[in-house]
């Protein structure tokens, strides 16, 4: 026993795992009172047996296994954590108690299964009892069978989930053993207790007798309804509540709501298996229906008769087999196959339910429509089809079509509609058949009852006797008010008959119809208070007194067809008159009108009528009035009465007072009379003359109204209206419309006919007179105020002015609502008052929306249409697309029949083409707006699509959805959309832009509804996913849904939702729930009875601004528009605690949490050994065979999580997409994951590749840009395996189609070379290029050219040779665009590497080499060919290179990337910029990286037609007499030659730049001839910095080279450059391009450690310092800053410049910071910020925090803050140069630094007076410059006063040095401003007493006598200046001709040129200039000599000399110089070769 005593000394748990039994069963024993003992259920010694407890039961040693069941019953009981352990254990129980045969375990086992329950585990144990089921030995199936039962007998169907179990009932009843057979039958009957007869439809198919038995069984059953009696722990108040009734009185009867607890209602339908028939259809049905012998249709019906015969279907697209039903029960000529089709519409509607209301529109008309059909059998089978429609959808949606059927001349069609809205109505309640509806369908059935044939006067009886039961005499008694007793009495013996659903129980009406009440459930209407029994519903109106108010919450109308509308307004009046007959009466002639007359007036006065005399005529009107006065309506003889007044003189009446009195008479006649339409006729005329009269008018207007009252105001405003616009007399016009403005407020808006005023209203607003257009505009207020918003789109296409003044007018009207008329219902009988005028009112509301005439669009909806919008080519279906739009457009308001665009529509909205989505989502809110309400019944169809859409990942697309999705709900209400599943079925996607859109958009709507249908309670379990989700917007918008959720569903039946949970989460959730239920807003007040009245009656609530409701919301602030939403879902469905039977798998979202990469260290290594050892298949196919995907599949397992995993190998795209947007997700997070797997995950991206799903593949190439970004970030270079298995699959998708893709492709190929070898890349692309797809070739031929162009000849592989000579075999392509590209490609190679090419490409023949030579010279013609080309076929390449410096290549050479950086970016500019003359456009760049060696291989020089260059050298003279031709030459040479000394300064020889440096120092040093330099600075400039760059490439690289040279040559060039910025004047001609070139090599210089290395290096970097130091205090403010702006641009977003540099650029930028004080008045700050926009726009403030150093963004705020310190507030008016300030982060930043300073300092007082004068004055002269300055500017522009204005505006610029002129400038031509420009510098040179003139290119033609400087900035290009500054041709003259020089050109033929002095000397000889930019600035000055001429109005045949440019004094002499200039052309062409 030794042993014995050592367990003994063990602890508890360890005994329990003993393998002793004993120890086991001591540890059991002992275990069992540990848990008694423990109170708290929460104590961590729980946790210690959590692993064990699955051991206490499954025990091997039976006698352990007992004790060990009881201790785990006692674990479950009391433990906290016991839920963890459900699954296991109960599986243990299952498995290994209920085999035992001892009688203990099994009770044991079934009470821990039970107590499980009780815990809240029911569905896991129930889900291992069902497995159990499935055991092969019967006892484990008797055991789990007997437990299921008693957990339902005790549990209760709530909470045992039924529907699965009965499931497997009819299986086992079939097992062969009979214990399991009984057990089954016990079951069965105990199910029956909890569901009645719901049970019976799934086990029909059982054994006949086993039936018959549990049929017996059945019948015993008690009848009172089963209770719980174990309650879980989450519901001890009831369990506390049972007790308690227990110890009162046993089973007594708890209260109805106790009931309600116990029964919860099942529907059969619900525990049934949806079955799938769609794919079971015979394969050639849709032929088969279509055939022409009747028996092939039938088979093809009978096929789909069987399948239908299923009770539930599967849900899906049922849309074409609908279709052909519907076509043969409307079409087929053989009645017995429509009988056929009947019964399979009948089948599908009730296998499916709810989901068939999307089809129920369209097959209801044509049922009706068939009843036609006598054959009963056929009668039959469509009553029995549209019965089980009905209960697919709502009264509501389909009674448009009823109403339309009603007026058929069918008899039996009547009949049959009667009698079917008679059934329909009996499944109503009084909150789902408002009086909205009842009145069309009182109105069209009391037509019936009035029928000729007695079957239709029958059915109609019957009808409206339903409704009359259903909805109570109150409601309907209104509409019964012109019926005759006998009838009435007919009708309510007919409403004793009826019987109601409501007891009964129905199919699916349980579940649909709304306030269907279960037996002793209080019926849950909107409305009805308390009544138990709902039959007293119907004869105790009583409660019901709220439906309608309610109601009138939302426009539920549909809009009823034209006839009913006529009724609707007119017709309900007019019912009300008591004589109907006499509203026509006939027109009497004239003698009898006498004759009646007669008999009524006094004879006196019918003699005095057309007295002549006044008096008389007015005695003779006093006595007409007293006996009209005097006279009973009976008698009075109305239209006699009115012809009498209108007899002449009528109402020509001159005299007023009589015609006040005759006016007076018309208003009596119609108060007293019974006055008819045709005695109004007679009047109205007279009156519209009249009511413009001054006097007269408002007697006029009152007879109106007195006639409107009579006749109704929809007739008599019509009738006025159109008199009114017959005439021209414009007050009537204006009047009549102030009078009808009233007249609505009066009568109310029922009945008018809005279109009819409409087109009256367009004219008034047309006309001339602006009185008419203000009350038309009134007028539409009025209407508005009724209307709403719909009342605009009539006029959208209005002018814009007017546009606004209607706006203007509606926003006046926007708070208020419509008054409650006063007139128009005094004659109403019958119907109580009260109840008859709350009707009127409440229509109104209703109608108005249906007044809006509608136009039918179905028959514009064709086939062809449809088909367009489907078609494969995206530019058909946009052409659809408009097709559809310019429709509805033209239709403003349409009927609900748009056929079959619904579905075209759905199917646009999942287009890949994204503009075509946004396309079709505007459609659809034009569509909503257009349909109105109607456009409910297509929400199922069109709008849940809409709500998917929500899902998108563009925010554009999303916004267009959600707008859409609110249009729709604005005319729908909320309930339509929360009904049935499909909104919970979205909320299930896990798509976090969904689900943030989703739930966002419910937390809006929700807090607006008084009640929802059930089916919200669906949403839950996924708004709890939501909570948990990933993505954090989601979980806050679910956050935030939360407490509005709970608002409509309660605490209770969320918190019980949650039982389904991990726990884990649950117990999350159920904190947040606790949180929700403080913050829980109550729900919205139904609006009182008095206020409905007011606000929702007339005003439809759905325009109602801001209606009661939206007070009593609560504080969750819906804005006023959504309040509308507020009663639209009133008709409060009894929402009923339906189980959640659709449970999410929980088991998916268990582990997404972890990382989704694994990394497996050396996991890609053995990968690639593996792949080397051909182990596995080497990856590499033409299409991927599945044994890739699987080797693949297996290969990831190890690494990717497993659920990714899975979805990256489903087969649906969708899931495909789900994993992308995770790995997207994962990219920054898991870079060393993604990078241990990125072989395989390139790999899975290839087998994306051969996807058919565009968005797939979208998806696919967005993740790898990014991913493609990430690697070059972390540095990473692909491998070769890597590259091999995914390049060539990438590259096959440079062919694709679409241009999107094309482009993606190209750009990540693009970014490929930062990861991996530019020359390997080559082999792959030269692969790419022997495809058979034509696309393919010619991108990937664009592609090499872009490597050459980027990398040089190097890529080219194997060699340069072989590349090009394959690439050459293009050239003969069949196809055009392989044939350009390939040219393409050689003219780049040719602009790269030169002549060479022809050897390297070898022998091409005849036709291939002339096209190649032919674009070669094109290409060299074309303005910088290469670039522009680039900037048309490869858009995306330079926003890449713009936008993201680590896109930039990495090139050989370390300028390279900035090279490419500024060809792409010149082609970026080169298309919108003017262009420079081809002559230019040299490729400089290229020439100057050139090593400075004289190589004379000149850049290609193209073959000029030089005589049409020069076209205008016969050149019409000036009229004035030139100036002295000595002072022009004197200057022009002083010019030519600085131009030569400067040219020099770029040598390649140290010593001859030398030279050149000391000459320009020693004129700069001399104060008089510093002047000089004027014009030449930016020249002189390049040409120093060109030196700069010449030294850092070549000089200090060139070991022969004295090192002493070149200490000298820089300290001339920092020398001079010092000599020339301490010259304010000159320092401030720099321009900002020039400026930014030599910061760049200034700085450059002080960061080369190169210089440091020399002797006296470190005195050259001090000077430098200086000088840098000198040029940012005296260049011009402006362009300085802008520069340096522009250098720290370039400097960060260039990958290879060093963080030192930028950190140089910035401290200028400091320097700079400091010196604005003084500043800051000289600076043109619209510049300064427009630069600084641009670079936010480049640097977003994200970006620039991602920079290593914090210096960027500090140094831009600093700037920033430092100009609004200066400015203040002024400052953001300086934003003019700024295209969409909106969008600029920089006006937001500016506003907040204003804001932030403002709030700190007050308004700050000016520091010093002398500033603070300053300002005043400042302000004083802005006021005034404009009209000073635009004086100035008029005198410039006229001929005469031109000097004077220039001479004025110099002076003004002087004194204001700041004024801006630049506004007046901009819109000038450009010639104007350079005019302007010259004009000015040439007053400063004559005022300063200067003799010379600065020119920088020449003098120009001189005009009007004066010399005008030709500007440096003519013709402003921003070609070659990255930054878009604009520099004129003359700099790039400079930088030309300095090339020149070091090519040793412009010493050629020295001695054509004469010396200095003889050319001084020799004024009349055509001289020649110094070196060939002479030649240059002659061809600049001929191109501008033509300018001017064109703009100049000149004599041609004049003569006088002109002095045209330096020297062309006559045109012969010109024509010598074109012939000399030719041959130099040539010289230079010749030395080339």
């Amino acid at each position: 026993m030794g042993d014995d005593s050592e367990w003994m000394k063990l602890p508890i748990d360890q005994k329990c795992e003993h393998k002793l039994w004993k120890a086991r069963l001591n540890g059991y024993e002992e275990a069992l009172k540990l848990f008694q003992k423990i109170d708290d259920e929460k104590s961590p010694e729980w946790s210690k047996y959590l692993g064990l407890i699955k051991k206490f039961v499954t025990d091997s040693n039976a006698v352990a296994q007992l004790k060990g069941l009881e201790a785990a019953l006692a674990y479950v009981e009391n433990a906290h954590v016991a839920g963890k352990t459900t699954g296991e254990v109960a599986s243990g129980v299952v498995n290994k108690v209920f085999n035992q045969p001892k009688a203990r375990a099994k009770e044991l086992g079934l009470d821990i299964c039970l107590m499980y329950i009780e815990i809240e585990k029911g569905e896991a144990v129930q889900e291992e009892l069902l497995k159990g089921l499935d055991n092969k030995n019967p006892k484990i199936i008797v055991a789990c069978i007997e437990t299921l039962r008693k957990a339902l007998s005790e549990f209760g169907s709530k909470i045992i989930s039924l529907k699965p179990i009965i499931k497997v009932l009819p299986k086992l009843f079939e097992s062969r053993e009979k214990a399991v057979r009984d057990e089954a039958k016990l079951l069965a009957v105990e199910i029956y207790r909890w569901i009645r007869d719901a049970l019976r439809p799934p086990l029909q198919n059982i054994n006949s007798v086993q039936l018959k038995e549990l049929e017996e069984e059945w019948v015993k059953v008690s009848s009172t309804a089963p209770r719980q009696t174990r309650f879980l722990r989450s519901q001890q108040e009831l369990k506390a509540k049972f007790e308690q009734q227990q110890a009162v009185g046993g089973d007594a009867d708890g209260g109805g709501d106790d009931e309600e607890e116990a029964v919860p209602q099942v529907d059969a339908y619900e525990l049934l298996e949806a079955v799938e028939i769609l794919s079971k259809l015979p394969k050639d049905f849709y032929e088969k229906i279509e055939a022409k012998k009747w028996q092939e249709r039938k088979e093809a019906l009978e096929a789909v008769e069987v399948l239908v015969k299923n009770p539930k279907l599967e849900s899906g697209d049922y849309a074409d087999l609908v279709k052909v039903l519907k076509k043969v029960v409307g079409k087929d000529t053989n009645v017995m196959l429509v009988a056929l089709a009947a019964k399979c519409l009948a089948g599908l509607a009730s296998g499916l339910r709810k989901k068939f209301g999307q089809y129920a529109g369209h097959v209801v008309p044509t049922i009706l429509e068939k009843f036609k059909e006598k054959k009963p059998q056929v009668v039959q089978a469509l009553q029995e089809a549209i019965d089980a429609i009905f209960l697919t959808t709502t009264l509501q949606n389909i009674s448009e079509d009823i109403l339309a059927v009603m007026d058929n001349k069918n008899p039996t069609i009547k009949q049959q509609t009667s009698l079917f809205i008679a059934r329909s109505f009996r499944h109503c309640t009084p909150s789902t058949l408002p009086k909205s509806l009842l009145k069309p369908f009182c109105a069209a059935l009391l037509k019936h009852i009035n029928d000729s044939a007695p079957e239709v006067r029958d059915a109609g009886f019957e009808a409206l006797g339903t409704a009359l039961k259903v909805a109570g005499e109150k409601a309907v008694n209104p509409f019964l008010a012109d019926v005759d007793k006998l009838k009435l009495d007919r009708i309510k013996e007919c409403a004793e008959k009826v019987e109601l659903v409501y007891g009964k129980k129905t199919g699916g009406a349980a579940e649909k119809r709304e306030g269907k009440p279960i037996p002793g459930k209080t019926p849950a209407l909107s409305g009805a208070g308390g009544d138990k029994e709902t039959k007293d519903a119907a004869t105790k109106p009583g409660p019901l007194k709220k439906a309608p108010a309610v109601k009138s919450g939302a426009p539920s109308k549909k809009g009823k067809p034209s006839a009913a509308a006529g009724m609707g307004g007119a017709g309900a009046k007019g019912k009300k008159v008591p004589e109907t007959k006499e509203i026509f009466e006939s027109e009497l002639s004239i003698e009898v009108c006498e004759e009646k007359a007669a008999a009524v007036l006094p004879a006196s006065c019918i003699q005095q009528l057309d007295s002549g005399n006044w008096k008389e005529r007015l005695a003779c009107m006093e006595e007409f009035q007293k006996a009209v006065e005097l006279m009973e309506r009976s008698e009075m003889p109305c239209q006699a009465l009115v012809r009498m007044l209108a007899k002449k003189p009528g109402w020509k009446e001159t005299n007023f007072q009589v015609m006040q009195m005759k006016l007076h008479i018309v208003a009596l006649i119609a108060q007293k009379g019974n006055f008819s339409k045709t005695s109004a006729q007679v009047v109205l005329d007279g009156l519209v003359d009249k009511v413009g009269d001054v006097k007269c008018g408002s007697n006029a207007k009152e007879a109106m109204t007195a006639i409107a009252e009579a006749c109704q105001l929809p007739w008599t405003a019509e009738q006025v209206v159109t008199t009114a616009f017959s005439q021209k007399n414009p007050k009537n016009q204006s009047e009549t419309l102030n009078w009808l403005s009233n007249a609505i407020k009066e009568f109310g808006f029922s009945g008018l006919n809005v279109k009819a005023f409409i087109s009256n209203v367009k004219t008034a607003l047309a006309a001339t007179n602006p009185a008419v257009r203000t009350s038309a505009i009134t007028l539409l207020g009025v209407m508005y105020l009724y209307v709403g918003p719909p009342l605009r789109m009539f006029f959208e296409d209005e002018k814009p002015a007017l546009l606004s003044q209607i706006d203007a007018e509606f926003e006046k009207m926007q708070g208020q609502t419509a008054p409650a008329p006063t007139r128009g219902i005094s004659r109403q009988s019958g119907g109580g008052g009260d109840d008859a005028e709350e009707e009127e009112q409440e229509e109104v509301g209703n109608d108005v929306v249906d007044l809006l005439p509608r136009t039918d669009i179905g028959d514009k909806i064709t086939a062809e249409l449809v088909s367009k919008i489907g078609d494969k080519n995206w530019k058909i279906r946009k052409e659809g697309l408009d097709e559809v739009t310019s429709i509805i457009n033209d239709a403003k308001f349409i009927q609900p029949n748009i056929g079959e665009l619904p579905a075209a529509l759905k199917s646009r909205l999942n287009d890949s083409n994204k503009i075509l989505v946004q396309q079709t989502l505007s459609i659809l809110q034009q569509l909503a707006t257009a349909m109105g309400p109607n456009i409910k019944q297509h929400v199922k169809n069109l709008g849940i699509p809409v709500i998917t859409v929500l899902g998108d990942s563009k925010n554009n697309v999303r916004a267009a959805a959600l707008a859409t999705v609110n249009a729709w709900a604005e005319q729908t209400g909320m309930k339509e959309w929360l009904e049935g599943e499909d909104l919970s079925e979205e909320l299930k996607k896990e798509n976090p832009f969904l689900r943030q859109e989703l739930l966002g958009w419910l937390a809006e709507k929700l807090p607006t509804l008084r009640s929802v249908p059930s089916d919200l309670l669906l949403c839950v379990p996924h708004l709890y996913s939501c909570l948990e989700d990933r993505n954090g917007d989601v979980r806050k918008k679910a956050q935030d849904a939360l407490p509005f959720f709970m608002m409509h569903l309660g605490f209770e039946k969320m918190a019980k939702a949650t039982s389904k949970l991990k726990p884990t989460s649950k117990d999350q959730v159920l904190v947040m729930l606790e949180k929700a239920k403080a913050n829980m807003p109550a729900k919205p007040a139904p609006p009182a009875k008095a206020s409905s009245r007011v606000l929702g009656g007339t005003a439809p609530a759905k325009f109602q601004p801001a209606s009661a409701l939206a007070e009593d919301t609560m504080e969750s602030k819906p804005d006023p528009k959504k309040a509308k939403a507020g009663a639209a879902s009133s008709k409060a469905k009894g929402v009923q605690g339906k189980k959640v039977l659709s449970k999410p798998n929980l088991k998916e979202e268990d582990d997404k949490s972890g990382p989704i990469f694994i990394i497996v260290p050396n996991g890609k290594e053995q990968r690639m050994k593996d792949e080397k050892g051909l182990k596995v298949l080497k990856w590499n196919f033409t299409t991927p065979r599945d044994e890739y995907i699987e080797q693949l599949k297996t290969q990831m397992s190890s690494c990717v999580a497993k659920w990714l995993q899975d979805e990256m190998f489903h087969a649906d795209f969708q899931h495909h997409n789900k994993a992308l947007a995770v790995m997207i997700e994962h990219l920054e997070s898991e870079k060393d994951g993604v990078i241990s797997c990125l072989d395989l995950i390139l790999k899975w991206l290839t087998l994306r590749f051969f996807d058919t799903n565009t968005s797939v593949l979208m998806k696919t190439l967005e993740y790898l840009k990014l991913l493609f970004n990430l690697l070059s970030q972390e540095e990473y270079h692909l491998t070769e395996n890597e590259a091999s298995s995914f390049i060539p699959y990438l590259i096959l998708k440079v062919g694709e189609p679409k241009d999107v893709i094309r482009k993606d492709v190209r750009a990540i190929l693009n970014r490929m070379c930062l990861i991996y070898p530019a020359s390997k890349m080559f082999t792959f692309i030269m692969e790419g290029t022997k495809s058979k797809n034509s696309k393919q070739r010619a991108e990937c031929l664009e592609e090499l050219g872009c490597l050459v162009e980027s990398y040089g000849m190097n890529v080219c592989q194997p060699t340069p040779g072989k590349a090009l000579k394959e690439m050459a075999t293009h050239i003969g392509d069949r196809d055009n665009t392989v044939r350009n590209a390939a040219l393409n490609t050689i003219v780049t190679v040719y602009n790269v590497h030169g002549d060479q090419v022809f050897k390297l490409i070898g022998n091409l023949s005849e036709k291939d080499m002339s096209m190649l030579e032919e674009r070669i010279k094109r290409s060299a013609k074309r303005p910088s060919a290469a670039p522009v080309r680039q900037a048309e076929e490869k858009p995306q390449r330079t926003q890449n290179i713009n936008a993201n410096a680590s896109m930039l290549r990495k090139g050989p050479a370390e300028d390279m990337s900035s090279k490419l950086n500024q060809n792409r970016n010149m082609g970026s500019h080169s298309e919108t910029a003017h262009t420079v003359p081809r002559e230019f456009q040299l490729d400089l760049d290229e020439i100057e990286n050139d090593n400075g060696t004289v190589r004379c291989e000149m850049p290609a020089l193209v073959q000029h037609k030089l005589d049409d260059i020069f076209e205008p050298v016969l050149i019409p003279e000036p009229k004035i007499r030139a100036v002295s031709p000595h002072f022009d030459d004197m200057h022009s040479n002083t010019a030519s030659t600085i131009n030569f000394v400067i040219s020099q300064v770029a040598s390649g020889d140290i010593n001859t730049s030398i030279q050149a440096l000391a000459q320009i120092d020693e004129v700069l040093r001399q104060e008089d001839k510093a002047e000089a330099m004027s014009g030449h600075i930016d020249q002189f400039l390049i040409a120093t910095f060109m030196q700069l760059r010449l030294i850092y490439n070549t000089h200090m690289a060139d070991e022969k080279l004295d090192k002493d040279e070149i200490v000298k040559l820089y300290s001339c060039i920092i020398g001079s450059m010092i000599s020339l910025f301490q010259i304010e004047s000159l320092a401030r001609e720099a321009s900002t391009g020039v400026l930014k070139d030599l910061m760049h090599g200034l700085i450059t210089l002080m960061l080369d450690s190169r210089v440091d290395d020399l002797e006296e290096g470190e005195q050259v970097i001090r000077s430098v310092n200086l000088l840098v130091v000198k040029v940012l205090e005296k260049s011009d403010q402006t362009n300085i800053l802008s520069a340096l702006l522009v250098l720290l641009q370039d400097s960060l977003l260039a990958t290879a410049s060093s963080p030192k540099f930028s950190e140089l650029v910035m401290k200028c930028l400091w320097r700079m910071v400091r010196l604005l004080p003084e500043t800051i008045n000289s600076i043109n700050l619209d510049r300064i910020l427009l630069d600084i926009h641009i670079f936010m726009k480049v640097f977003p403030k994200e970006k620039l925090k991602q920079c290593k150093s914090e210096f960027p963004i500090r140094t831009l705020k600093t700037l920033l803050h430092t100009l609004c310190k200066l400015k203040g507030p002024k400052i953001l008016d300086h934003l003019t140069m700024i295209d969409n300030k909106n969008e600029s982060e920089l006006e937001a930043h500016l506003c907040r630094v204003v804001k932030h300073s403002m709030d700190q300092t007050g308004s700050k007082a000016d520091k010093d007076t002398e500033k603070g004068a300053s300002r005043i004055e400042e302000k004083a002269s802005k006021a005034k410059v404009n009209d000073i300055l635009a004086e100035i500017f008029k005198k410039i522009g006229s001929k005469e006063n031109t000097k004077e204005g220039l001479a004025e505006l110099y002076e003004y610029k002087k004194k204001y040095s700041d004024a801006d002129i630049e506004p007046f400038l901009k819109n000038s031509s450009q010639f104007f401003q350079s005019y302007v420009e010259r004009g000015l510098r040439l007053i400063e040179t004559e005022r300063e007493g200067k003799g010379r003139i600065a020119a920088s290119t020449g003098i120009s033609p001189q005009m009007e006598g004066t010399c005008v400087p030709a500007s440096t900035h003519t013709i402003s290009s921003s070609i070659g200046n990255t930054n878009g500054e604009e520099v004129g041709p003359s700099v790039y003259l400079e930088r030309l001709k300095i090339l020149r020089q070091r090519c040793g050109l412009d010493n050629a033929k020295q001695e054509d040129r004469p010396p200095l002095t003889s050319l001084l000397s020799k004024p009349a000889l055509p001289t020649v200039a110094s070196s060939t930019d002479m030649l240059h600035s002659k061809l600049s000055q001929l191109r501008e000599s033509r300018e001017q001429y064109q703009h100049l109005d000149l004599d041609s045949n004049q003569t006088h000399s002109s002095g045209i440019g330096t020297t062309l004094a006559s045109p012969s002499s010109a024509a010598a110089n074109i012939d000399d200039l030719k041959k130099r052309l040539e010289r230079i062409k010749s030395s080339r070769k």
